[in-house]
């Protein structure tokens, strides 16, 4: 291998087209003049490799690549006798002399591919057939390379002999299957793997079976790599890859003989210099004469595979490892990491490195991530630290802003690199170029996670000795130090879980040290407040993260099953966590009482607990006591939300029938809301008198928003509070005293005291006064939560919205079965009712003024992301009412509308609404559809109705058609109902009756959906508007578009002209196929609930039809009408025959015309055809030049998304329908 003269020079982009310049690009075997000459007996033999015309003139006669002559004469006379008697025969060799022959190149090719046979036996089978004749060993092996390249043809001794293997390439090229491109290693599934593993391994057993004799015979090896050499510069991709794989597998063979080869000349070396240091007369002559001779033909094997390597490198290597084709240039690299490693005398350099430093920036991910693990297996070795410290300074840059990766597996390949080189080098990573990878912690991906989470525990174990040796502290204790530091200054404090989850693999020992973590909260050992509350936060999560065995929500890739192993560490964790917890967690409630946020996360504790020990012992008993008095005192003293939901969340897990210990913690939980209910009682009559003061007011209110956060866990129907409740909302109202908590409570204590009625109705037999109450408490929440709606509190109108959703659904008609009597407490919204909901969604849904105030607000975008959420639930909650038939599907028109609009933020939950409203009624959501686009027409002034104006609606019609489907047969009843009610709509006429149809533009609009039509429904429907439509206007481009539209597929021309057609195959370049990645768009995979036997009528517009029904027989005669093709479900259009024999299914492929039948059986078109795939097998030139090394934009670079904890459900619309 050749040095570079400078260094830093050898890393230079600019030099990159020398190097490919100067390397040549021929397969070069300089051989020294003490050499055993070559004996010719058929004359001089001509160039084999002719790579490029600019290489012939460069490279000189002496240099030329040919296939030698066989260095023995008496077998050279024996070849050439048998090759004269072959020349003489007019049969070529058959198979039928193979098994005199031996083994056969199909019969090698069998066995590689089968992966199945011993390539040790293969190899020796072969060698037999080489040791009887070179040149008929040297064809067997050459067509198993071309067989292996899926090539039809066969090399025989005459191609061998009279020409260059550039002319044998062109020869086999032309021997391909042009009905097909592939070949064996481009083959997909299990077969890949094999064939490509059996060739490497028998490239690798034929270089070690040849290591001691056959590697240095100068016939075998140089025509292998010549005609190899040329193969991996062929332009079809099969010869390129092929050889390429093989040349680099031979290559990695030689240089591990070649590693051999120096171990021994530097032993035999050694061995001479001792001998030759001792005295005259104790010298072995002898000896040191073989030594001398060993050492000579051990320097010329040296050289000789040197003089192989350096060919191969120079002649595949350096041209192909910036291959079109991904798969060739991460094989390249693949082999070049394994020669840097295997013999870093030769190769580990500037020169070699180089190439690894430009393909990190390679747009493919396999060959980055080549790079990557090739780059690994160098820094893993502390002697070649010192020769990579230029390469590091270089591309560490580089290599730091892969770890922002668009492919996951290359971003966790580098920074485990960058792990490597901060702990093998002197320098390492400077704190800057760490703050790159710390915050990857927090990244969704677990393995990038995961592999973050090893670089800091890294970091933070150099940290620990000193700090404990410095505070006298014990080594975990430091830990937890240390790590509170890094959380608090990575300010990510909502994560917690994910940093955990990160560390858990590499620090699991320490994070399940609850003893050191419990000692440092209740000792004071010297925390402050902020890092208690840090600490308290962790520990929690690892306690979560420990009982449940599972990662948080994000981390999770599908539905994890635990095995015996870890159900088995679950146990003993949740165990330990319980006997440990529940004499604690008392002492830290009381001390931590004060601070809301610690308390909300320390009342998670009990989730993780074994709950059944409280009852094993009669100690641990006495801690539940503690326990519930806790829980009491803590809702007495706050009025947070989150706090108070956390409490109901444990006063429910405790009150479950489960347990034996649930009557005891219900009692006390009734003695807290009867306390509480008495104090609110007390003001109840000021309040709704008016004379209550403020502070009368702020503890009703107060009291009453405890009840109604623990209403949600506890029955509270007992306390008769819901007509007080509602009074005191009416009373609000009517005077304008709009107290936000007082109403917001109020709202959620009543609709909590309907849900536990009705919940009790269902598992009892109420009375009918019972039920009749209940309707008409259900009756009269609604009104008062009717006339929130139109208030100006965002809290209360948006919680009366919520609310509303609910109990609207819970009230319903399928919230019961037919044979009870609860069908009794259905309640239907009135029709006031469904307005003003409706006017909701316009005012506070499908609206960006509050957007707009934020972004003049500078307020954070933590508030627009809650905003968002709030939306999307109020939205949810609305298309739960219209899928679950508490609204009729025309009301959806009100969400439909807005469905290009506010695609992004709410088109997952339109989209689904849409997909739910087919299985109910694919006639009605069609005709909803329809009616969504003539409510938008109706809103654009007739003056103003041009194509301009009209294009939001034509894009919204788009869209809506898209949501339609393929399967042409299933939709055509929906879409010709939505047709003729589009027709119907654009011919009304005015009121006035005079002047044009103002409806008339609408047929536009009406023609985005043509294209899903089948030809029969195209044909029916262009009738139906020929009839329906007046005479004059079917010359009106609106009426001329649309009727175009439904004859698009009617006109199509079936033939085209020979001349022209023959033209277009010569003139029109095959294009090749993109593959697009489409962003799919979030939905949900399951249903809500089943809902296909709800019943959504739909009120259609009024329709007028003035033609009178024909007799059967005179259907042919008169004209279609909208009960013909609608009212009788297209009986015609239904019938098997025409499905059979006029209406083609919708293909997804685009298919090319029938071709004449004089093209098709022409010559010249047949010679044509064959010669144009011919082409697709082979790539061109230009574009395999424009392939750089070094891209600027690798699109690897692309930020990680933190993970939100705000959502407890994997997906979003599951959490919003749920």
């Amino acid at each position: 291998m050749e040095e570079e003269n400078s260094v830093l020079d050898s890393y230079g982009e600019e030099d990159m087209d020398d190097d490919f310049t100067d390397s040549g690009s021929d397969y070069e075997v300089t051989r020294k003049a003490t050499k055993r000459k070559q004996i010719s007996l058929l004359g001089p033999q001509p160039l084999k490799i002719t790579r490029n015309t600019a290489a012939k003139r460069v490279m000189s006669s002496s240099m030329s690549s040919t296939i030698p002559t066989p260095p023995d004469s008496s077998r050279q006379q024996q070849l050439y006798s048998r090759g004269t008697q072959r020349q003489g025969s007019s049969r070529p060799p058959t198979t039928e002399n193979r098994e005199n022959q031996g083994i056969s190149a199909e019969d090698i090719y069998n066995a590689v591919c089968s992966g199945k046979s011993s390539m040790v036996a293969v190899v020796d089978e072969w060698l037999d057939i080489y040791k009887q004749s070179q040149q008929a060993g040297l064809l067997v092996l050459i067509n198993f390379i071309v067989r292996s390249c899926g090539c039809k043809g066969v090399v025989t001794r005459d191609m061998l002999d009279n020409m260059q293997n550039a002319e044998i390439i062109s020869s086999l090229t032309k021997e391909f299957n042009e009905d097909s491109v592939a070949y064996p290693l481009c083959t997909p599934g299990p077969q890949l793997k094999r064939v490509k593993a059996g060739l490497c391994e028998f490239a690798q057993v034929l270089v070690k079976s040849c290591r001691n004799s056959l590697l240095y015979d100068e016939y075998l090896f140089p025509s292998l790599l010549a005609l190899l050499t040329g193969m991996s510069d062929s332009q079809v991709r099969a010869f390129r890859h092929t050889s390429t794989l093989f040349a680099m597998k031979l290559m990695t063979g030689m240089v591990e003989v070649a590693v051999l080869v120096s171990i021994q000349q530097q032993t035999a070396q050694r061995q001479y210099d001792m001998e030759n240091s001792k005295s005259l007369h104790e010298r072995a002559s002898d000896k040191l004469e073989g030594l001398q001779a060993t050492i000579k033909e051990l320097q010329e094997n040296r050289e000789e595979i040197s003089s192989m390597m350096n060919g191969t490198f120079r002649g595949v290597f350096v041209h192909r490892y910036r291959d079109l084709l991904p798969e060739i240039r991460t094989i390249c690299i693949e082999d070049l990491g394994i020669w840097l490693k295997m013999d870093p005398e030769d190769f580990l350099n500037d020169s070699c490195l180089k190439y690894l430093g430009w393909m990190l920036y390679d747009k493919q991910r396999p060959v980055r991530l080549q790079c990557v693990r090739a780059l690994q297996g160098l820094y893993q070795e502390k002697e070649f630290i010192g020769r990579l410290e230029l390469f590091t300074g270089r591309f560490k840059e580089r290599m730091l802003s892969m770890v922002l990766d668009k492919e996951p597996d290359v971003a966790v390949e580098t920074v485990n690199l960058l792990l490597l080189i901060q702990q093998k080098t002197e320098e390492g990573l400077s704190e800057e170029e760490c703050g790159c990878i710390y915050p990857l912690v927090y990244a969704s991906h677990r393995g990038m996670a995961a592999a973050a989470g090893r670089f800091l525990y890294n970091e933070l174990m150099s940290l620990i000795a000193s700090y404990s040796q410095e505070n006298e502290l014990s080594d975990n204790a430091a830990f937890f130090h240390v790590f509170i530091s890094f959380y608090i200054q990575s300010e990510f404090h909502e994560h917690g879980a994910y940093l955990v989850d990160s560390l858990w693999a590499v620090a699991g020992t320490e994070l399940r040290d609850w003893e050191t973590m419990t000692a440092l909260l209740l000792n004071d050992d010297g925390l402050t407040y902020e890092e208690e509350g840090a600490l308290i936060e962790l520990m929690m999560c690892a306690v979560i993260q420990a009982a449940r065995g599972l990662p948080p929500v994000g981390r999770i890739q599908g539905k994890k099953i635990l095995n015996m192993k870890e159900k088995k560490l679950q146990e003993q964790d949740r165990k330990r966590i319980t006997t440990h917890f529940i004499p604690l967690l008392p002492q830290l409630l009381v001390k931590y009482s004060a601070d809301a946020r610690i308390v909300s996360r320390l009342l998670k504790a009990p989730f993780s607990f074994d709950l059944e020990m409280y009852t094993s012992t009669t100690k641990l008993e006495r801690y539940l006591d503690l326990l519930l008095s806790q829980v009491c005192s803590i809702v007495s003293k706050h009025t947070e939300v989150t706090v108070l939901e956390a409490c109901a969340n444990v006063i429910n897990t405790l009150c479950s029938s489960c347990y034996t210990f649930s009557s005891r913690a219900h009692l006390e939980f009734s003695r807290l809301l009867d306390d509480l209910s008495e104090c609110f009682s007390t003001y109840l009559s000021d309040l709704l008198q008016g004379t209550a003061d403020d502070n009368e007011i702020y503890t009703a209110a107060t009291a009453l928003k405890r009840i109604s956060a623990l209403g949600s866990a506890i029955d509270p129907t007992g306390l008769k509070l819901f007509d007080s409740c509602v009074k005191l909302l009416k009373s609000r109202l009517e005077s304008r005293e709009l107290d936000k908590e007082l109403m917001v409570s109020a709202l959620r204590f009543a609709a909590f005291h309907l849900m536990w009625a009705k919940v009790n109705a269902a598992n009892s037999t109420p009375a009918e006064a019972e039920l009749n109450k209940l309707k008409k408490q259900m009756r009269s929440f609604c009104r008062v939560c009717q006339n929130c709606l139109s208030l100006d509190q965002t809290d209360i109108r948006d919680q009366a919205f919520e609310l509303l959703c609910d109990l609207l659904l819970l009230y319903s008609k399928i919230s019961g079965s037919p044979q009870t009597a609860l069908q009794a407490l259905v309640h239907l919204p009135s029709d006031s009712l469904r307005s003003d909901m409706a006017a909701f969604l316009m005012d506070y849904v499908f609206f960006d003024a509050e957007y707009a105030d934020l972004d003049a607000g500078g307020e954070e975008e933590e508030s627009m992301i809650f905003l968002l959420q709030k939306k999307r639930n109020h939205l949810a909650g609305f298309c739960k009412l219209l899928i679950y038939g508490v609204l009729d599907l025309s009301a959806a028109t009100d969400v439909f509308k807005h469905y290009s609009k506010y695609f992004k933020d709410f088109g997952d939950i339109i989209k689904e609404t849409l997909r739910q409203s087919k299985l109910i009624s694919p006639v009605q959501s069609a005709k909803t559809v329809c009616l969504t686009l003539q409510q938008l027409f109706s809103e654009v002034p007739a003056e103003e109705r041009s194509s301009q104006n009209l294009f939001e609606i034509s894009n919204l019609a788009k869209k809506l058609a898209m949501s339609f489907g393929v399967d042409l047969q299933h939709i055509r009843k929906p879409l010709v109902a939505l047709h003729m009610q589009g027709m119907d709509f654009a011919f009304r006429k005015p009121q006035d009756e005079e002047g044009q149809n103002p409806n008339i533009a609408f047929l536009e609009i009406l023609s985005d959906f043509s294209f899903k039509l089948l030809p029969p429904d195209r044909i029916r429907l262009t009738e139906f508007l020929t009839s329906n439509c007046p005479h004059a206007a079917l010359s009106w481009p609106s009426v001329r578009m649309y009727q175009r539209s439904l004859e698009g597929r009617l006109n199509k021309p079936r033939k085209q002209d020979e001349g022209s057609h023959i033209a277009s195959l010569h003139e029109t370049p095959v294009a090749k196929l993109r593959k697009v990645t489409r962003q799919a768009s979030t939905t949900v995979e399951g249903s809500w609930l089943d809902s296909s036997n709800i019943s959504s009528s739909l009120s259609t517009p009024a329709l007028t039809s003035t033609v009178q029904r024909q007799p059967t027989q005179q259907l042919v005669a008169r004209k279609p009408t909208h009960s013909d093709i609608v009212d009788s479900d297209l009986a015609e259009l239904e019938s098997e025959d025409e499905f059979s024999s006029g209406l083609p299914v919708r293909k997804v492929k685009a298919t090319s015309q029938r071709q004449p039948l004089s093209i098709r059986s022409s010559p010249s078109h047949r010679d044509m055809s064959s010669h144009l795939t011919l082409l697709s097998l082979i790539e061109d030139n230009d574009e395999e030049d424009r392939e750089e090394p070094e891209s600027e934009d690798s699109g690897s670079e692309s930020a990680y998304a933190l993970p939100s904890t705000r959502h407890t459900s994997a997906s979003v619309l599951d959490e919003l329908f749920d």
